[in-house]
C-alpha cells in the first residue's frame, strides 16, 4: 500500500493516496517545526510523510492587497474558536504549506541566554528550561543559514554566537535611520532586526511594503515552505500530503498506533514507526485532547498538562505620527530595541522587546478604528512610524486550550505582565515623542493575536508536571514527539519561530527519529 506514495518515481507532493499510508516518520504540520524536521530528515534514508491540512498558498495579485488581506480576510482559514468569555473568534494562524510563516513578518531572533533560566515577573514565575541556550546555540546558527537571516549582532542583549549572521543586515530607509539616530541621542541602542529575506546576490526580494502579514508573491520570504519544505520534497524520501486533516491520534500499548485523517472527503489512516506533531501550540493540544473521544482526558496527558500554560506574548502596536510630508516608507521593518529587555536600575522586572512593524495603512487599522474614515487613517499612517512592543507572557495553568464535549475548541487566555508591558509602551511612546513624532497612538492586541502561541505541551524531566522530555518525546508515548512551540517552558519576549526551527534541528541530529 505504501508504494503508491513512496514508490520509485513518485512525486514529492502526493496526489492520490490509498486508505492506509505507511511511512517511517509521519509529521503533522508543515510550518516552522514540521518543515524544518522534514528538511533535516531528507537524507536520513527514512521515509518521511508530512501531513498538511491546507494547500500551497495561491500566488495572485491579492497577495499584496491590503483590502484583500485585512478587510476581506482572504487568507484567514483557521477554525473558529471560542474564548473563555464565550465570544467566538478566528485565530491568527494559517493552514498553508509553510503554515503561518507564509504571512509572518520574517523576524527571526534568538531567545536570550537568560530566557532559559528562571525569571521572576510581576505576574508570576517564568520557569527554567531543562535545556540551556548552549544546547541550542549551534542549531540557531544552522537555522539562520537555512532561513536566510540578515542581521548585525548589535542588539545589546544579543546572546553569545559561535557563527556570524549569514547575511548583512537589511539597511534602514532614511526616515528609520534618522529615527535610530535620534533614539541614540536619547541613550537608546537600536539595532537591525534579524530578517529572513532572500536578499542574497540574485535573490528575489525587492523590499516592498507588503511583506509583514502578506504572502510573498515573489517567493522571496525566508519561510518554511520556500526554505525547508520544497527542498525536502525534492529528494526521494520525503513526501507532502496536502488537504489532509488529522482528526485523531490512535494509541495502543504505550505507543501511537496510527493517525486517523480525512483527505478530500475520504477517510485514510497513516501508520508510521515514529510520529511528530507540529501543528502549532493550539492545534497540537486540541488534537491530543480530542483523540480519546468526548469527555476524555486526552492522549499523552497523564500529567494533565496538555493544553495548559498557553502563552502568546502581551503585545501592543505603537504608532508615532509626525504631521508634515509623507516620508514614503517602503520596507519599514528593520529596527529593534532591546534596552529594556532585562531588569535593571529603575526596572524591577524585564519589560520586553520593541520592533518596527511592516508599514501600517489605513485599511490595516480600520478594524481597530471603525469610526474613523479610511482617508483620515491613510493620512495618519502615511506619516507614522510603527512599532510593535512585546512583553513575556508567563505560563499560567488556567491559560489553556480546551476541547468541549461537542468538539468545539476553547481558548482561555488572560494576558499577563500588564504592568511591565504598560511601562514598555510608555517608554516607547516617550521615545517617539522625543524623536519628533508628537502624536502617538497605541492598540493592545487581543486573544485573536495567536502568531506567537506556545507552551501547551511543555518540556520537563518530571512526567507529572510536563508533557515531553528534554528531547521532546512525550513521556507517555514512546514514539511521539512534539516539535512546534508547544514544548516552550517560557515565552521570553522574542518571536518564537527561530527557536522552533533550531530545536527541530537539535532533535533530528540526536538520532531519535531515525535510530
Amino acid at each position: 500500500m505504501s508504494e503508491a506514495v513512496f514508490g520509485p518515481g513518485t512525486p514529492g507532493v502526493v496526489e492520490g493516496a490509498p486508505e492506509t499510508v505507511e511511512c517511517d516518520v509521519a509529521i503533522v504540520g508543515s510550518g516552522m517545526g514540521g518543515a524544518t524536521t522534514a528538511w533535516a530528515l531528507r537524507e536520513s534514508g527514512a521515509r518521511v510523510l508530512v501531513i498538511e491540512r491546507g494547500d500551497f498558498a495561491p500566488r495572485e495579485y491579492q497577495n499584496w492587497s491590503p483590502r484583500a488581506v485585512f478587510r476581506e480576510g482572504r487568507y484567514k482559514n483557521a477554525d473558529t474558536w471560542v474564548g473563555g468569555d464565550g465570544r467566538r473568534f478566528t485565530p491568527g494562524y494559517y493552514h498553508f504549506v509553510g503554515g503561518s510563516t507564509k504571512l509572518y513578518g520574517a523576524t527571526l531572533p534568538r531567545l536570550r541566554e537568560a530566557d532559559f533560566g528562571e525569571i521572576r515577573y510581576e505576574d508570576g514565575l517564568s520557569p527554567a528550561w531543562p535545556i540551556s541556550y548552549e544546547d541550542l546555540e549551534p542549531f540557531y546558527g544552522e537555522a539562520e543559514r537555512l532561513y536566510l537571516v540578515h542581521g548585525d549582532g548589535a542588539d545589546p542583549t544579543e546572546p553569545r554566537r559561535s557563527t556570524a549572521f549569514p547575511y548583512e543586515p537589511i539597511p534602514h530607509e532614511p526616515p528609520i535611520e534618522k529615527l535610530a539616530e535620534r533614539l541614540r541621542g536619547q541613550g537608546i541602542r537600536p539595532y537591525h532586526l534579524p530578517q529572513a529575506l532572500d536578499r542574497r546576490a540574485g535573490g528575489n526580494c525587492v523590499l516592498c511594503r507588503t511583506c509583514d502579514a502578506y504572502i510573498c508573491m515573489l517567493d522571496a520570504k525566508g519561510d518554511a515552505d520556500l526554505c525547508a519544505m520544497r527542498p525536502a520534497i525534492e529528494g526521494p524520501d520525503v513526501r507532502l500530503m496536502t488537504r489532509t486533516t488529522v482528526a485523531r491520534v490512535v494509541t495502543e500499548g504505550g505507543a501511537v498506533a496510527g493517525l486517523e485523517a480525512s483527505r478530500d472527503g475520504r477517510r485514510i489512516q497513516v501508520k508510521a514507526k515514529r510520529y511528530v506533531l507540529a501543528a502549532g501550540a493550539m492545534s497540537t493540544a486540541a488534537l491530543l485532547l480530542s483523540s480519546d473521544g468526548p469527555g476524555g482526558g486526552g492522549v499523552a496527558n497523564s500529567s494533565g498538562q496538555v493544553g495548559r500554560n498557553y502563552m502568546a506574548h502581551t503585545c501592543t502596536f505603537v504608532a508615532g505620527v509626525r504631521p508634515g510630508r509623507d516620508p514614503h516608507f517602503v520596507y519599514h521593518k528593520t529596527m529593534g530595541i532591546s534596552d529594556w529587555y532585562e531588569a535593571g536600575p529603575g526596572t524591577p522586572f524585564p519589560l520586553g522587546n520593541i520592533q518596527s512593524l511592516g508599514k501600517l495603512t489605513g485599511t490595516t487599522i480600520k478594524a481597530a478604528r471603525p469610526w474613523a474614515p479610511t482617508a483620515i487613517l491613510d493620512w495618519f499612517t502615511r506619516r507614522s512610524v510603527d512599532l510593535f512592543a512585546q512583553t513575556e507572557d508567563v505560563p499560567l495553568p488556567e491559560n489553556r486550550v480546551a476541547v468541549e464535549a461537542d468538539g468545539s475548541k476553547r481558548l482561555h487566555w488572560r494576558p499577563t505582565n500588564l504592568g511591565p508591558h504598560g511601562e514598555l509602551v510608555k517608554r516607547a511612546s516617550g521615545a517617539l515623542r522625543k524623536a519628533g513624532y508628537p502624536l502617538v497612538f497605541t492598540q493592545q492586541l487581543g486573544i485573536e493575536a495567536t502568531s506567537h502561541q506556545s507552551g501547551t505541551a511543555r518540556m520537563g524531566t518530571d512526567p507529572t508536571t510536563s508533557v515531553v522530555d528534554p528531547g521532546c518525546r512525550t513521556h507517555d508515548l514512546d514514539n511521539l514527539w512534539i516539535l512546534d512551540s508547544s514544548f516552550f517552558c517560557s515565552s521570553g519576549a522574542m518571536n518564537p519561530a527561530l527557536t522552533v526551527a533550531a530545536n527541530a534541528l537539535r532533535v533530528v541530529e540526536s538520532g531519535v527519529l531515525t535510530g
